[in-house]
């Protein structure tokens, strides 16, 4: 991470600000909104994108992950631009916490790929569209979206290297552990065979 040289009222400030807009649940809102019940009663209860198309309405998917990613590639762009890089890297860790312990739902919250992803977009472009096209193969090749959330965490060190992009290394590190973290169920399923597909309404 780079040095923190930013004020520390003004870095403070940012992880406050940061974690509060990682926080908010857009997959409830959304859900909510279009009239298709209590997501935390769906699917796997989870409120990520993924658990969003288990209600079978894939515009409200689509809208979810591209907000769930927006929150936490806008808390970096506006702290980078505000404050310095510094204290973008905390932005970005501290919208993912927001997103994974969002204080809303009494620190019950996603999984945070999305906003993992919008993160590291944000944070270096190559690095998150390198991310999110191993995502994609990934997905399209096994059809589940928790190995490709897996999958392509694991692999973001590696394009941290192509790219030469050290400085972010310790950030990718702890959020890629959260990732792990908060999939462990979902790798047991998967050694299991157990774990749903992309599309599949059972839990």
């Amino acid at each position: 991470m780079p040095h923190l040289t930013s004020d520390p009222l003004a870095l403070a400030l940012v992880a406050i600000l940061a974690y509060l807009l990682g926080s908010v649940p857009f997959g409830i809102v959304i859900t909510r909104a279009m009239g298709l019940g209590d997501l935390r009663q769906i699917g796997s209860g989870n409120i990520g994108a993924t658990n969003v198309l288990r209600t079978g309405n894939r515009g409200a998917a689509a809208a979810t992950l591209l907000l769930d990613a927006a929150k936490g590639a806008v808390a970096v762009l506006l702290a980078r631009w505000l404050v310095g890089p510094d204290a973008a890297q905390l932005a970005g860790l501290c919208a993912f916490l927001g997103h994974l312990f969002p204080v809303w739902l009494r620190f019950r919250g996603g999984k945070g790929m999305a906003t993992f992803l919008g993160v590291i977009l944000a944070l270096d472009w190559r690095v998150g569209a390198a991310c999110c096209l191993t995502w994609a193969v990934a997905a399209a090749l096994t059809r589940i979206s928790s190995l490709a959330a897996l999958t392509s965490a694991a692999l973001t060190t590696l394009w941290l290297i192509v790219f030469h992009e050290g400085q972010m290394l310790l950030l990718v590190v702890i959020l890629t552990l959260l990732v792990y973290a908060r999939h462990w169920a979902n790798l047991e399923r998967i050694k299991k065979g157990t774990e749903p597909r992309i599309g599949q309404k059972s839990a």
